[in-house]
């Protein structure tokens, strides 16, 4: 794996951890109306804007999207299992599988070769 391919991982997992974090922070802000809360999550969708500008200087547009939702898509169901004292069901885990398989379907054939 290259310096490039680590970096673009890294920067979709980052991408999901601000973009979770951010709308926490604006949920907390709706609530409160705190201007904490507001800055806080003004300042996540910043940073979240200057991770993604910068791994496009690694990845392909739509490998860091695609790769974005599907870290963001995994962190849900994760963060809601733990919350959850029933485990969710079979099919809640096979959707979100094949969501993730046909997102890598659709980078693969977006970038043939």
């Amino acid at each position: 794996m290259s310096a490039n391919s680590v970096a673009a991982i890294g920067a979709m997992v980052v991408l999901a951890g601000l973009d979770f974090a951010g709308a926490l922070l604006a949920r907390r802000w709706a609530h409160g109306g705190s201007v904490v809360w507001f800055a806080a999550g003004a300042l996540c969708f910043v940073l979240l804007f200057w991770v993604y500008g910068s791994s496009l200087r690694y990845a392909d547009l739509v490998v860091v999207t695609f790769g974005w939702v599907g870290a963001l898509q995994v962190g849900l169901l994760l963060v809601g299992r733990v919350g959850s004292t029933r485990p969710f069901p079979v099919h809640t885990w096979l959707a979100a599988g094949a969501i993730i398989v046909l997102e890598g379907v659709l980078i693969a054939s977006a970038n043939p070769g």
